[in-house]
């Protein structure tokens, strides 16, 4: 196979000859398979030529229709090619990756219509995949333990033998079990709390199998926002640890539906202590022969940690509608973290003096020093009470304390921005009222480059929208009577994005009482594997599907897709995260709560208009609109040109 799929000129720059064969790609080659020619996609490609060559941050906004994907794929392949490095393409999510890679993606396309082997490879998130030491716990317990000994006996031989393995099998992805729920499939999923470095079973572990194998793609790694900033956020500290970072070295990255990287982000930099996590992780070096010292300061940091998990569970507070608890900062919580703080120094100095002696485990003392650096570091954030975010969560085991910091500037700056390549920011929803401002902000961005491009899609004749007035303010009950109407004028076909979990599964008890759904098909983000609930919704063409995340990058072309309601306005949860930015703000709800709810919501009516061919209704079911003529206008600000706000399902 040539290495280009051009003849390449070395007396010419590279990048230039690239936007030139793109040119002709979407000029005459793919138009010749049947593609139409759309101006926006070739603009597109000659604004990413100077991104690549002067190797720039981009943010580029392309609406729905534009073919921005073909664009970025297209640079990305043979900028990995000229690097001989791959490209990372990382998008918002794990159903977004799946929809890439799919047999009718847009990677199968290109290698399809231009003849290319692409090599493209998915590193998915250490959550989407089994863990082996869970798996045994559960499969022993108490709740469908016939389901999980069936699982396991499900896995390959190698699992369980010690044969060495000649060559990579895929095994243990979340995709493979589609029909464990999420509650299910949390009992043997990996999670932060266990600890692979020590696992005797990490060498037949999925995880570690699939790591070997996406590391030596040639063209592209395609992975998640999530997993690209843990790859960020740890690369420092698995070098120091002998480990091979999670990524490998890269040429170019791609942040698909790039406005949601700031939490990715802080999801990245957030670390989580649990007491009896903690307590299992320090007695490890009590297996050894250590002195005296060390070990009475091991015995009152375990007596530590219970005190300051005991102040803890004290000083947090319920939000209503969250799993997460505030924790109220005191001076006597406070005070116990300092005192844990200097115990846990005091067993850094001596286990410098340990190492000295060679009677621990080097491996073992290695990755405790690494842990209690790390705790440090979260636990140092204390300090600066206006510098941290933090909340507790409840488990059957305890509290679990909930650290990041309130921004990630500085990290994304250093580690992200600095890095000699082009970084390309791809979405149709980057700007608000014009303006890159609130998410260049967010991700500390000072140069980059910019632009933005229509949809080529006819949404006058395409999209209807309205906003139904209510009779009694938009009570639940009003909105399902309302919802099944729209489900019915449809005949199913639907998607229902709800702002939080609890108002879904709200909906999925009520729906059950009326007559008029009962023929249509309900398919519920959480029932099952999301990327396999999507592929179910799009081929059973009556069909409904519910879901939280699904905002963004939802891609079904044709009827299946004919009608998007929007439960309520998506404004942000009232979580710590939240809290904090509305509270570092000068004016939260213009700077905060406003441009979020308006960028998802652009994105929730982004996902009706798929191709030239579709025809829908979007449905925003709000009190909000008819009570607030401002807010109104903001969001008939987001409409497509010339569609205009209705009021009243008669009038479609």
């Amino acid at each position: 196979m040539e290495r280009y799929p051009f003849a390449y000129d070395r007396s010419q720059p590279f990048i230039q000859q690239v936007a030139e064969w793109i040119a002709d790609v979407f000029y005459d080659i793919l138009p010749e398979a049947g593609f139409e020619v759309r101006d926006e996609q070739i603009y597109m490609a000659f604004q990413l030529e100077r991104a690549f060559a002067e190797k720039q941050a981009i943010f580029a906004e392309a609406g729905v229709g534009t073919g921005k994907t073909l664009v970025y794929l297209l640079y990305a392949i043979c900028y990995a090619r000229y690097m001989q490095k791959p490209a990372v393409i990382a998008c918002a999510d794990e159903s977004l990756i799946e929809q890439l890679v799919k047999p009718e993606g847009d990677i199968a396309k290109l290698a399809r219509h231009l003849g290319m082997a692409i090599d493209a490879r998915l590193g998915k998130s250490p959550d989407q995949y089994v863990c082996l030491v869970k798996l045994d716990e559960a499969r022993f317990g108490y709740e469908d333990v016939e389901m999980y000994k069936d699982l396991y006996e499900s896995l390959p031989e190698f699992v369980h033998t010690h044969e060495a393995l000649q060559s990579f099998y895929a095994y243990g992805d979340r995709k493979f079990y589609p029909h464990l729920n999420d509650e299910q499939w949390n009992k043997i999923g990996w999670d932060a709390f266990q600890d692979c470095f020590v696992c005797d079973k990490r060498h037949r572990c999925g995880q570690t199998l699939s790591r070997d194998h996406y590391r030596r793609s040639g063209d592209l790694i395609i992975c998640s926002h999530d997993f690209y900033m843990e790859h960020v956020w740890t690369y420092e500290g698995r070098k120091r640890e002998g480990q091979l970072p999670l990524l490998p070295d890269h040429c170019a990255v791609v942040f698909d539906e790039g406005h949601l990287l700031e939490s990715a982000a802080q999801k990245a930099l957030t670390y989580k202590l649990k007491h009896v996590v903690f307590e299992e992780l320090i007695t490890r070096l009590l297996k050894g022969e250590i002195r005296e010292s060390l070990a009475v300061l091991i015995d009152e940091a375990i007596e530590q940690s219970e005190a300051m998990f005991g102040v803890l569970e004290r000083q947090s507070r319920e939000i209503p509608g969250s799993d997460r608890k505030q924790i109220v900062l005191s001076d006597q919580l406070l005070e116990e973290v300092d005192r844990f703080r200097s115990i846990l120094t005091a067993i850094e100095e001596e286990l410098v003096f340990e190492s000295e002696l060679y009677t621990l485990n080097a491996y073992h003392l290695r990755i405790v020093e690494e842990h209690l650096e790390m705790m440090q570091k979260a636990l140092s954030l204390f300090g600066q009470p206006e510098s941290l975010i933090c909340w507790a969560t409840e488990s059957v085991n305890g509290l679990t304390l909930v650290m990041m910091p309130r921004t990630v500037k500085e990290v994304l700056r250093e580690r992200v921005f600095s890095a000699n390549m082009p970084i390309v920011f791809s979405s149709a929803t980057l700007s608000v009222d014009g303006s890159f401002d609130f998410v260049t902000d967010s991700l500390g961005v000072e140069r980059y480059l910019s632009f933005s491009v229509a949809s080529p899609y006819e949404y006058e004749h395409q999209m209807e929208v309205i906003a139904p007035k209510w009779s009694y303010r938009g009570t639940f009950s009003e909105k399902m009577k309302t919802a099944v109407k729209l489900l019915e004028h449809t005949e199913g076909r639907a998607l229902i994005l709800f702002p939080s979990k609890d108002e879904l599964v709200r909906f999925k008890r009520e729906v059950a009482y009326y007559p008029e759904c009962a023929a249509m098909r309900f398919w519920f983000e959480g029932d099952q594997e999301i990327s396999h609930l999507i592929s179910s919704f799009q081929q059973d063409e009556l069909s409904v599907l519910c879901a939280v995340s699904l905002w963004e990058g939802l891609d079904v072309p044709g009827p299946s897709l004919s009608n998007v309601i929007v439960w309520s306005l998506p404004w942000p949860p009232q979580d710590p995260v939240f809290m904090a930015k509305r509270q570092s703000a000068a004016s939260p709800y213009e700077e905060v709560d406003l441009p979020y709810m308006l960028l998802r919501l652009k994105q929730g009516i982004g996902r009706l208009i798929r191709s030239r061919d579709d025809r829908g209704l979007v449905a925003i079911l709000s009190e909000e609109l008819h009570e607030s003529p401002e807010l109104r206008a903001k969001v008939m600000g987001l409409l497509p040109e010339a569609v205009r706000l209705k009021e009243s399902l008669e009038m479609v």
